[in-house]
């Protein structure tokens, strides 16, 4: 890669804006933030009450370049991007660039050194990126976010917290996702209805579930059922049910646990085993399919849409365009409160990381742009602001009925609406968890059951920790405790010899180092100011 920007050093802040803003606050009797932003709109430049300073209140010029889903950009005069660019008093160079090419687009850019004002990284752990940070190529936003109510309040602390760098500080803009929601375990409630049980907490209870639900649960007179609709384990992805099964034994959504203050590669704990143990049963009991390690996602989903299965993981959001719509051809009587989510198993449920990317600033840019650009992206996340990505203008992009808008989607995307999500987007808390078309019972059922996940949700503790011997020899481990799982899972090989696998795995030098150096890297960003 080309030679990248060498860092500038942190300007100071000016100090006669320090003591306006100082005068403005003992003048008004109210707090420094009154000289910084107030998330309603207000321009953070404006100057103190009875302040004679020129304060410059054109239009912030800002270049941007993000990803494009659809196949053409909104035009420069986008009548939503000039509403957008208005509210928040900014003049936006936009460069759309192809999601199928951003990251090599996104590399080049990098490494020219000629980066837009605003970028949106979509792995701010690229070894790129994370390289450029080292070199101080972009800003520090960390002791700025807590002036901008939007970013600090809207983006949440867990999304914030998993996209620090090694040293503790926030070198761009989370671009927030729920955080609660995510892939767990559902159940047919008709169907532990029909069998006299409830919604497992334990993994005894579970067992008994999926036993129940591969014994003629539906009343058929058929055994033509299984317990668990589950595919081949990966060992880490979230949509994995195999995963997931192992995550309540470990009670940890991650690869790595958090013990005594150690990360430790969970394949090498007892917990290991006993999930091994486990979905071992259900596999020589016929509880999962006979031919899992080789089922595709879309297979396991096939065989809940047809009724041959009552248990699988997914998010609640999913269920009546994914399974109900399909399952009500076969089976009129179930209907959307039929599906219900487990809320914990061994007190444990997955949290999300609460992000999808990132928004980046180039330390090219000046101190007092770069706070007009964080003021903008704030400024963005208003309500009424975010608003018109989200539902355009009345009249061409959506009609009021009942308090409600009704948004006509086709106009809306041929208008560009949702292609500014791919700068500033804000997250419906349950975005992942309820749609605005579920009946009204289903939404109180759904929300209900993520306010009681939040309770002992957890996320994953390792994203982002560098570790350069992982780079090199973690994929390779990967595969062979992969491989290993299958085996043990298939009867083709035993525990013990699991044990014996794990022995070996612990006296392996690499991941022994790879396991210190993830642990350093945990405790300096946790311990970093």
């Amino acid at each position: 890669m080309k030679k990248m920007i060498k860092g500038m050093n942190t300007l100071t802040l000016n100090k006669k804006k320090a003591l306006l803003c100082l005068t403005a606050t003992i003048l008004a009797a109210s707090s420094l933030a009154a000289c910084g932003s107030s998330g309603n709109g207000a321009s953070s430049e404006s100057a103190a009450p009875g302040s004679t300073a020129k304060v410059d209140t054109t239009p912030v010029e800002v270049s941007v370049m993000t990803i494009l889903l659809n196949s053409n950009p909104p035009s420069s005069d986008n009548k939503i991007k000039e509403a957008i660019e208005k509210a928040t008093n900014s003049k936006l160079n936009i460069q759309w660039v192809s999601s199928n090419s951003y990251p090599d687009k996104l590399n080049v850019t990098l490494a020219s050194g000629d980066i837009p004002d605003l970028v949106y990284i979509p792995d701010p752990f690229s070894s790129v990126f994370r390289g450029m940070v080292s070199q101080g190529a972009f800003w520090d936003v960390s002791n700025y976010i807590k002036d901008y109510p939007n970013l600090s309040g809207k983006i949440s602390e867990t999304a914030w917290n998993l996209t620090k760098m090694e040293d503790g500080k926030n070198y761009s803009i989370p671009r927030p996702r729920p955080t609660e929601g995510e892939t767990f375990f559902i159940f047919r409630k008709d169907w532990l209805d029909n069998t006299g049980l409830k919604v497992p907490t334990t993994t005894d209870e579970l067992y008994q579930v999926f036993k129940a639900f591969g014994d003629d649960p539906d009343g058929n007179g058929k055994k033509d059922t299984v317990g668990f609709a589950a595919f081949a384990t990966t060992g880490e992805k979230a949509s994995d049910p195999l995963s997931q099964l192992e995550n309540i034994f470990h009670k940890s959504n991650s690869e790595w646990k958090l013990v005594d203050n150690q990360l430790v590669y969970k394949n090498l704990l007892p917990e290991e085993h006993q999930a091994l143990e486990f979905i071992n049963k259900l596999y020589q009991e016929k509880l999962i399919p006979e031919d899992f390690a080789s089922l595709k996602p879309t297979q396991v989903k096939d065989l809940v849409k047809a009724g041959k299965a009552g248990a699988f993981v997914d998010k609640t959001g999913t269920v009546v365009t994914d399974y109900l719509t399909e399952l009500k051809k076969i089976d009129t009587k179930v209907k959307e409160t039929d599906f219900v989510p487990a809320i914990n198993i061994n007190g444990y449920n997955p949290k999300g990381p609460g992000f999808a990317g990132v928004l980046a600033i180039p330390k090219s840019v000046k101190e007092d742009k770069m706070k007009r650009i964080l003021k903008m992206v704030d400024t963005w996340m208003n309500d009424e602001v975010f608003a018109l990505q989200t539902y355009g203008f009345e009249g061409t992009h959506h009609t009021v009925k009942d308090g409600q808008k009704v948004v006509d989607s086709k106009k809306l995307a041929e208008d560009g609406g949702p292609d500014f999500n791919q700068i500033v987007y804000v997250a419906d808390p349950y975005a992942s968890t309820v749609k605005n078309y579920f009946e009204p019972a289903t939404q109180e059922l759904y929300k209900k059951a993520q306010d009681e996940r939040a309770k002992t949700s957890q996320a994953d503790v390792a994203v982002g920790l560098y570790s350069p011997t992982a780079l090199q020899y973690l994929p390779e481990i990967q595969k062979k405790v992969l491989d290993m799982k299958i085996k043990v899972i298939l009867g083709k090989e035993t525990l013990a010899a699991w044990d014996d696998f794990v022995a070996k795995l612990k006296a392996d030098q690499n991941l022994v180092k790879i396991s210190k150096e993830m642990s350093d890297a945990y405790q300096k960003r946790q311990g970093a100011k």
